[in-house]
């Protein structure tokens, strides 16, 4: 080929792809139906002396037919919106585009099979295969597309026995935790006995091939399935092919509730450990030795102060991970025959470092948190630290479990500009071998992450992570994002997000807080932001905010914020605290109202990070103070909001949603649109197929993108 016909194909390709892109700008004006008018009831609560009105309490019976009709009435405005953003379909197209490539998970093996789950790309829900051997023909095990037509009943857990013949999975219709449960046998799939109904909150844990133990509540009496109380949570036995009804209650009554009861089996089946808590944090421990026929339950930790959890045995000696007198965490021993505090003995000592562990091939794995990232090293079981992992990156690192036979193990690696990447990890050699890299659309060499510290209203320092293309000039004119959750002692640890990416091509800037409540630090940090501590975590946002703006990142018309379940709480105290800072809000699956959380389904064993109002006059004044749902303020404009929630939320009831987007509703006094989703046949986020998922995230960059100006640029 000629210089001539090589310059002529270039232009030709040039002008192909710029054909390709197109800039597609907002609407300059958008037609905004009326909002519902929502009905007001004459409910008033006496708090201490203090009247609280709540007209819009009838909004919580999520099964009434006016409650329904309203569902659908600002479903029809949120729609009518929605539908007017030009670059809608362009985004739904692109994501659909970047979300179409083969996702893997890590094989782990069962018997004489290796598993595996892998979606072929817009999949509703991820198929589980197997295959003997390396070499063997790999078939599908269990299909969840199947389960349901419209693929909203997803597999929300799987057990197999200890020799991988029997298998028990569970099923989430819609996105509830309540769960049903089958049994299989793993050779030809047929099914053993009946299928078990009303599980809730449980794992599942084989004893041998007899059975095998799971938790749940009793369902409601008052209210409704989904947002009724449950507080007596129990841990029962059931023995293959009898009954539901006969099933071994085994911990767990009237005489001694527990909100949260957990069991489970160390891997050689002697031990039943059974953890049991009324709250989010701290918890009893208790141990039964399955080896002597009759054996009593006994108690390891007979309070709910702190956390901690048998991790593995070796005989009658016990590795238990705690935060007892050491907040960041750390790996005692104890006998099992005495296996109280006061004896454990350090294995693996507290460090500076927040600790999660995992064992595998013998050995004992510290995934530790470094300012939001992992480190990770490998001790042998006597405490005998043997290498520091190379990991690829900074970012984090998950996995690192296998049986004890193994050899080998797979983890997981990803951070914000790293596509989530399988690899094969050999635990004698400490070598890390690439298994399966991710086939999203998506250059890391074009984009950056850095780790920033800023200072929180009291002084305190704070990281945050800022993810942006490279080059990125600092005009304070970047639509910018910032995310956040703040609670529970959860870690926000740099993960890759594939609807982000329509945010980042666009010159977009991804921001991360990693505020108090979290667990990145440690109990310290947590506790700093719960109870009466709780406004730290809102002054960390708000800080982190300001400072995105200062440093010109951004600027107020251009910053939204986001943030699901606590997350969405956050987003709700925010926007209410400083309206004139976000120009969007996006809170999602929120608890919006602080006086009532706790009276709906499990959501009294959060007061351990909230408190309640029910406690003393203190803290109800405290959570009233920031409550989202009582803080707004008639008159006032507040930024342009989408609130999300889903009709079969029973873990954040949609109740909050309902009855915050109602008053946001009447009492804003700005021309931004303030409106809620609400998805139908989901629940709290798991289990939600990928057509649902897109459509939603279409949904909320299409609104952000909009309403910061931002136009948008269509890509090849």
């Amino acid at each position: 080929m000629n210089r001539t016909v090589n310059i002529l194909v270039l232009a030709v390709l040039t002008t192909a792809c710029q054909e390709q892109k197109k800039t597609i700008d907002p609407a300059p004006t958008m037609t905004l139906l009326p909002y519902p008018e929502t009905k007001k009831g004459e409910v008033i609560d006496n708090h201490f002396g203090t009247e609280v009105p709540d007209p819009y309490r009838w909004l919580e019976n999520d099964t009434a037919a006016d409650t329904k009709a309203w569902v659908k009435a600002e479903n029809k405005v949120t729609n009518h919106y929605l539908a007017q953003i030009p670059f809608r379909d362009a985004i739904y197209k692109r994501l659909e585009k970047l979300w179409n490539y083969e996702k893997f998970s890590a094989p782990f093996k069962e018997g004489n099979y290796t598993y595996f789950y892998k979606n072929d790309g817009l999949q509703n829900q991820s198929v589980l295969y197997r295959q003997k051997g390396d070499d063997g023909e790999v078939e599908v095990f269990l299909d969840p597309n199947t389960f349901s037509e419209d693929g909203t009943t997803s597999l929300a857990g799987i057990a197999f026995s200890r020799d991988g013949s029997l298998v028990a999975y569970q099923l989430s219709e819609g996105g509830s935790d309540w769960r049903k449960v089958v049994v299989i046998q793993a050779e030809d799939k047929s099914v053993v006995g009946d299928t078990l109904m009303d599980v809730k909150f449980s794992g599942l844990a084989w004893r041998a091939n007899d059975g095998f133990y799971y938790s749940s509540y009793d369902k409601p009496k008052e209210g409704s399935t989904l947002s009724g109380v449950t507080d007596q949570h129990k841990l029962y036995f059931h023995k293959l092919n009898t009954p539901q009804k006969e099933d071994q209650l085994i911990f767990g009554e009237a005489s001694m509730p527990r909100r949260y009861i957990g069991g489970y089996l160390t891997e050689d089946e002697r031990f039943l450990v059974i953890t049991a808590a009324n709250a989010t944090s701290g918890g009893e421990l208790y141990i039964q030795d399955l080896s002597r026929p009759g054996s009593p339950i006994m108690s390891v930790v007979d309070n709910f102060e702190k956390d901690h959890a048998v991790i593995d045995n070796n005989g009658s000696t016990l590795f238990i991970y705690t935060n007892l007198h050491a907040p960041n965490g750390k790996i005692v021993t104890v006998d099992a025959g005495n296996p109280t505090p006061e004896n454990w003995v350090d294995l693996i000592p507290e460090t500076k470092n927040v600790l999660n562990v995992s064992t595998g091939g013998g050995k004992i794995f510290a995934n530790y948190l470094k300012d939001a990232t992992s480190f990770v090293q490998q001790y042998d079981r006597s405490g005998k630290l043997e290498r520091t992992i190379d990991l690829p990156d900074v970012g984090s690192a998950s996995g690192f479990g296998a049986k004890k036979e193994d050899k080998e193990l797979y983890y997981s690696f990803t951070s914000y500009v790293y596509p989530p990447t399988i690899f094969r990890y050999d635990i004698a050699s400490g070598e890390s071998t690439l298994y399966k890299a991710s086939g999203v659309n998506f250059d890391p060499t074009r984009y950056e992450s850095k780790r920033v510290f800023y200072t929180s209203k009291d002084g305190t320092k704070v990281p945050l992570i800022i993810t942006y293309k490279k080059g990125l000039e600092l005009t304070g004119t970047n639509p910018t994002l910032l995310y956040g959750y703040g609670g529970f002692n959860i870690s926000l640890s740099p993960s890759f997000s594939t609807s982000n990416i329509v945010l980042l091509e666009q010159g977009g800037v991804y921001a991360v807080a990693n505020l108090r409540g979290g667990g990145e630090y440690g109990e310290k940090w947590h506790l700093a932001g719960t109870k009466l501590q709780k406004q730290n975590v809102f002054d960390d946002f708000i800080a982190a905010a300001e400072y995105l703006i200062s440093e010109k990142y951004t600027s107020s018309d251009k910053l939204g914020i986001a943030g699901g379940s606590n997350g969405g709480l956050l987003v709700g105290a925010a926007m209410t605290q400083r309206p004139e800072l976000f120009k969007v809000a996006f809170p999602a699956v929120g608890v919006l109202d602080m006086l009532r959380y706790h009276k709906f389904t499990a959501g009294a064993g959060w007061a351990y990070d909230y408190g309640t109002a029910d406690d003393n006059e203190e803290m109800f004044q405290y959570l009233y103070g920031y409550s989202p749902y009582h803080r707004l303020k008639e008159g006032t404009a507040y930024p342009a909001t989408l609130v999300t929630t889903a009709d079969h939320d029973d873990r954040v009831v949609p109740a909050h949603s309902f009855k915050f987007a109602a008053r946001l509703q009447a009492y804003h006094g700005g021309t931004n649109p303030v409106l809620i989703r609400i998805e139908t046949k989901a629940g709290h986020g798991a289990g939600k197929p990928t057509a649902m998922v897109i459509a939603e995230q279409a949904d909320k960059w299409a609104f952000f993108f909009q309403n910061t100006g931002t136009s948008y640029i269509t890509q090849p």
